[in-house]
């Protein structure tokens, strides 16, 4: 997989986990300087590869390598290269550094396609700092939501500060819209995130559809107090509220077939061992394959929190940080993956995925479809994330055929 000088699949991800806000584990944020680094190094690389690069108006880096003539609709492949907090190095980034280097032997075969090809390094896919994820490809696929702008990260800064800082026009953002007839498919290689192709002992498999999400903030307010003086059923206690409510939380999700529901964060106010909590607030993300299940558990679930705050007199406040449909990939792009298995002769499997990822914003302009790579024990968003060196081979060797074999609708 080394070509036209590039370094190696492995060493690239080596180099870009480098590339981090935290000098002890791995953090890159969107609208950061890291991010900037990071731009620019894939930018080298897709110039190294034969590309022509540029970085769009919402920060995505996107790569064109043309076909027989210039000016084509474009196979568009790629991920994200934004983080979470303490992450794990091929998340995203896997997806981003394959698809370069399967562009790069095109170029070294001296090979065109009746078709461009664009290799595009998503902003931001997680939505660690401004708590709105897709924002990259909801740019891309015409989706944005500008009211996302005035959003705040931790600092108190908004994401129309950010884009400002960054050196970004908010007034370009629409820019980076792509009409459908630019666009043939987008199709995205990444890590499983789960345990499912290790416990078949495959390295790679097709993704058939995408869970929706829906991600909650909820606040609860009591009254805070006197760890000594004020008794038990007196107590406004915004904390066991959270906890009772938290627990029921995971209550409705078992009840309900393929949903998983998570609080992820919380938050205790005044955060002393001899205040009774005031208030408490925590997160919750919710998933769900149908998104008629989805919108029922959610149901379910503002109205549980609820009785529960009523019950122990506190008020709640509930708000909707995110919400995405569930996706099913284009069946057309999934017969083409299935092709490009057989023949670089690796057996199929079908799956579908838990988490969350850009293809589901890109389904809104255009076909779509994923092709997973086994990752040990299923970890994730976890610095023990990783992936066995012939996997990463057998990814590339699917992908480059996919690529060299497709045919737009």
């Amino acid at each position: 997989m080394m070509s036209n000088n590039l370094p190696s699949i492995i060493e690239m991800i080596e180099t870009l986990a480098l590339i981090s806000e935290d000098k002890d584990f791995l953090t890159r944020r969107y609208l950061t300087s890291q991010h900037k680094k990071v731009n620019q190094l894939v930018a080298d690389w897709m110039s190294v590869a034969g590309m022509k690069a540029w970085q769009d108006p919402i920060g995505n880096i996107v790569g064109r390598y043309e076909g027989h003539e210039n000016g084509l609709p474009a196979l568009m492949l790629g991920s994200h290269l934004d983080t979470v907090v303490n992450a794990g190095k091929y998340d995203g980034m896997l997806g981003v550094v394959t698809a370069i280097h399967c562009v790069a032997s095109l170029q070294r075969q001296g090979k065109r396609l009746p078709f461009a090809v664009e290799v595009i390094g998503f902003a931001d896919e997680e939505g660690t700092r401004f708590k709105s994820t897709y924002l990259g490809s909801k740019a891309v696929a015409g989706t944005f939501d500008l009211d996302t702008l005035d959003r705040l990260d931790s600092d108190g800064i908004s994401m129309k500060e950010a884009l400002n800082t960054f050196g970004l026009d908010i007034k370009n953002i629409p820019q980076a819209a792509r009409s459908k007839n630019e666009i043939a498919a987008y199709v995205e290689l990444h890590i499983e995130q789960g345990p499912v192709l290790e416990d078949k002992n495959l390295a790679a498999g097709i993704v058939t559809e995408i869970a929706g999400a829906t991600r909650l903030s909820v606040e609860i307010v009591g009254k805070a107090g006197h760890a000594g003086t004020v008794p038990l059923n007196l107590r406004q206690d915004a904390l066991v509220t959270a906890s009772e409510c938290i627990v029921k939380l995971e209550k409705i999700a078992k009840a309900s077939a393929n949903t998983v529901v998570t609080v992820g964060e919380i938050l205790i106010k005044p955060g002393a061992s001899n205040v009774i909590p005031g208030n408490a607030q925590f997160t919750v993300d919710l998933r769900s394959t149908e998104n008629s299940v989805r919108t029922k558990v959610e149901n379910e679930i503002q109205q549980a929190l609820q009785e529960i705050c009523t019950k122990r007199k506190t008020k709640l406040i509930t708000t909707k940080t995110h919400s995405a449909e569930s996706t099913i990939c284009s069946k057309n792009v999934i017969n083409q993956l299935d092709d490009a298995f057989v023949k670089s002769g690796h057996p199929t499997y079908f799956l579908p995925s838990g988490a969350g990822h850009d293809t589901a914003a890109m389904s809104d302009l255009t076909e779509t479809g994923m092709i997973f790579l086994r990752c040990r024990e299923g970890i994730s968003h976890n610095p023990a994330e990783s992936v066995k060196m012939g996997d990463i081979e057998v990814g590339f060797q699917i992908m480059l055929k996919f690529i060299e074999n497709f045919k737009p609708l």
